[in-house]
């Protein structure tokens, strides 16, 4: 195992332990993501994803299960007492996601298209949460910037979720036909459809909840 696969690893565990401090839901957190972790990694090692030609695609067994996850989620913590810092800190983790994406392009594994140097401009959010981390440790983030940020850090990760989504080889794809998006078919890049691009969805929608409660 190489070392961006390695640090794809520990970006999943910190995207994990990022939001099991940043709600306190480790009972809720830690099993769940234990047994959907185990499932599609054995499932990506054993090359299930890899088969294409199928209808609807293989991939959809880990999107559609991800996309209710986050939902459940967000009905289970969105009444917790929630850390801003930490949740800031989640969409930190799209800087190291993003230079992998790119590593990942040179290795002829995922599009341009995906990668900061073509339509995906995720890493932007990743900066600018550093920002808006230093600001809410300072007691200057005010609730309107949060909220902008918030609003357009979603949209990119939407636009990038459907650019990947189209780009892989499967019955759906509308892009990239001459270098597909197949890194996600395998362990352990399987994780960022479904663990870690949840998890930043999820965080988006319990800042929106927490910041109702800001001035």
């Amino acid at each position: 195992m190489g070392l961006f696969e390695i640090t794809f690893i520990l970006i999943t565990l910190l995207a994990i332990l990022g939001l099991g401090l940043a709600t306190r839901g480790w009972k809720l957190i830690l099993p769940i993501f234990l047994v959907w972790g185990t499932i599609t990694a054995v499932l990506a090692q054993q090359d299930f994803f890899k088969v294409t030609d199928t209808f609807p695609p293989r991939i959809m067994l880990v999107l559609l299960p991800a996309t209710f996850l986050a939902i459940f989620l967000f009905r289970k913590l969105k009444n917790r007492g929630k850390n801003i810092h930490l949740l800031l800190s989640i969409s930190i983790l799209r800087i190291p996601v993003e230079v992998t994406l790119h590593h990942l392009y040179t290795q002829g594994l995922i599009p341009e298209l995906m990668t900061y140097s073509g339509w995906n401009f995720d890493i932007l959010s990743g900066l600018s949460a550093v920002v808006l981390l230093f600001l809410s440790l300072s007691g200057k983030l005010t609730k309107t910037v949060l909220l902008i940020w918030n609003w357009v850090a979603l949209f990119l990760l939407i636009f990038i979720v459907a650019i990947a989504v189209l780009s892989a080889p499967t019955p759906l794809q509308q892009l990239a036909f001459d270098q597909p998006n197949v890194a996600v078919l395998s362990f352990p890049y399987i994780w960022l459809p479904a663990i870690v691009v949840p998890i930043v969805f999820l965080s988006h929608f319990l800042i929106f909840k927490s910041a109702r409660r800001m001035t």
